[in-house]
């Protein structure tokens, strides 16, 4: 067994590699940054695309767009992506991906996406869901739009029990239909927030 197999931690993607180097850009008074990387195992470059390299590669190191931290022992946790922080007002950070992974535990959340709703000179924590038809026809044959968007906030509502209050998801869209997404399926979420505007 590799020496790296035998370090886990639950939530973390692992210890760095031999000969590779993991820091922390930037990082907030939560230590989370942008993940940036150096080693023998990093790109050169983009081919032909100089302003591209340039962007992500600087003395060496390349700058991932991952946001994370280390751990105390070594241990690297990804939190999310740099261009989908939502940043509030009072500069409080919300990671929407680390609200996501909460909301799609619910059974019946087909896929969500956590966004800032702008309202007055701020954002308002905003959550879509696509919900499983199936399986609200399986467990709720009868159930209203109405009941059923009651049910789901009565959910979000426990999630938000267990956050600071700036992380609280206070607005709910709730569709059946799927949301645009890329060729290897993620949410092209510029295009669904517009969609929701």
């Amino acid at each position: 067994m590799a020496e790296n197999e035998k370090c886990i931690k639950y939530g973390s993607v692992g210890l760095p590699l031999p000969e590779v180097e993991v820091k922390i850009d930037e990082p907030n008074h939560e230590g989370i940054g942008e993940i940036v990387v150096k080693g023998p195992n990093v790109m050169l470059g983009y081919y032909e695309m100089p302003e591209e390299t340039n962007a992500v590669l600087k003395d060496g190191w390349f700058y991932t767009g991952d946001l994370g931290y280390i751990d105390q022992d070594g241990f690297l946790f990804i939190t999310g992506r740099k261009k989908n922080v939502i940043v509030l007002k009072n500069g409080k950070n919300i990671y929407p991906e680390e609200l996501e992974m909460l909301v799609n535990n619910l059974p019946y959340v087909a896929e969500s996406m956590v966004f800032g709703m702008p309202k007055d000179d701020d954002l308002l924590l905003s959550v879509k869901i696509v919900y499983n038809k199936e399986y609200m026809n399986d467990k709720y044959p009868n159930i209203s739009e109405e009941d059923l968007k009651d049910m789901i906030w009565k959910d979000i509502k426990g999630i938000n029990a267990t956050l600071t209050n700036y992380k609280h998801i206070k607005n709910l869209i709730i569709t059946d239909e799927p949301m645009i997404k890329t060729t290897t399926q993620k949410v092209k979420r510029f295009e669904e927030i517009k969609k929701i505007k």
